[in-house]
């Protein structure tokens, strides 16, 4: 396990609009605070700023200022290098973003930092030539002037974030908790992002692909209709499922169950089965000694030739890697 360094990249003006600080705050209580019952040692965070001399970062509107105690030059030399956001006039009017720091993105990138951005910060990597030829987001209220201004990303503004290896990106405010949550389960495990996701009050795990405007209309009884037959799901995973079961159980047709489904989460049954399905992989092969075999099996996936492909296309690394990464004993 691997927690390694983290620098938050703090930009001048940051805090106009005063929801900005919402964003900056997310990866310091996230990889900031030492969490040594869960992972020892934790990350080292670095707030780095932009601006000249102390990096004196003023957010004058939400009255308060910041002084971060690092630069730029610290970002070269960092694990993880994250840009929360930038100022809309960076934005909306197309100010120019200090050519100081998009020089450093493009360092600390050529160092073997893994980048990262949370809403707006996808316009610094973007101008950095980090996100050519990939797939990226941002809030869905600046994804057009992102895709404009930047024709070679394939800018997706439906997902809440997008894993592309080594550059990540996140759509704006909450998704960036889930893209930060996503991070130390790829770093630590399920099991610590989980805990420190229940210490935080927040969903365990909204996988990326997740929509980020979900359509409020739909009426609550739907969700009180889904809630009980997505328990159910959860505690019988290691039969085999389908989209009719799901839709017998909960009383409705194969077909209303999918457009509930869709319009509360953002995904299709099939394909939160699929990831109900590889969460309880990652916590057996986490807190048990299981084979493959009788993991693949209490999970869903039948066989472990089945686990082994479902977890290479969507973990990234084989289920045998993955427990010698991240196999702890839990309570």
């Amino acid at each position: 396990m691997n927690a390694g360094s983290v620098a938050v990249v703090v930009t001048e003006g940051i805090g106009v609009p005063s929801w900005d600080l919402y964003e900056l705050s997310i990866p310091c209580t996230i990889f900031g605070k030492p969490q040594s019952d869960l992972a020892d040692p934790w990350y080292e965070l670095m707030l780095c700023g932009t601006g000249e001399g102390q990096q004196d970062t003023l957010a004058a509107e939400a009255g308060l200022s910041l002084w971060t105690r690092h630069g730029l030059d610290d970002l070269v030399g960092a694990d993880t290098v994250i840009v929360p956001s930038v100022p809309d006039s960076c934005v909306d009017e197309g100010r120019p973003l200090p050519q100081a720091l998009v020089t450093a993105l493009r360092l600390a990138y050529d160092a073997g930092a893994r980048m990262v951005s949370l809403c707006t910060g996808a316009f610094a990597l973007a101008e950095a030539g980090l996100l050519d030829g990939r797939r990226a987001t941002a809030h869905w209220m600046h994804t057009a002037q992102l895709a404009e201004r930047y024709p070679k990303i394939h800018v997706d503004d439906s997902v809440l974030y997008v894993d592309d290896g080594d550059v990540l990106t996140s759509a704006g405010l909450t998704a960036g908790i889930d893209l930060c949550l996503h991070l130390v389960r790829r770093d630590l495990g399920a099991y610590v992002a989980n805990q420190l996701a229940r210490r935080m009050v927040v969903p365990a795990h909204r996988h990326g692909g997740q929509a980020q405007f979900i359509d409020l209309s739909v009426p609550a009884a739907d969700d009180r209709g889904l809630g009980p037959v997505l328990d159910w799901a959860r505690e019988n995973l290691d039969q085999p499922l389908t989209v009719e079961d799901l839709a017998r159980r909960a009383a409705m047709s194969p077909r209303t169950l999918h457009r509930r489904l869709r319009a509360a989460t953002g995904t299709t049954p099939l394909q939160w089965l699929l990831q109900q399905r590889l969460l309880r992989a990652q916590n057996l092969l986490e807190a048990t000694n299981l084979s493959i075999e009788k993991v693949g099996e209490l999970s869903g996936f039948g066989t472990a030739n089945n686990l082994r492909h479902h977890f290479l296309r969507h973990v990234g690394v084989s289920p045998g890697h993955y427990r010698r990464a991240f196999s702890r004993t839990m309570p």
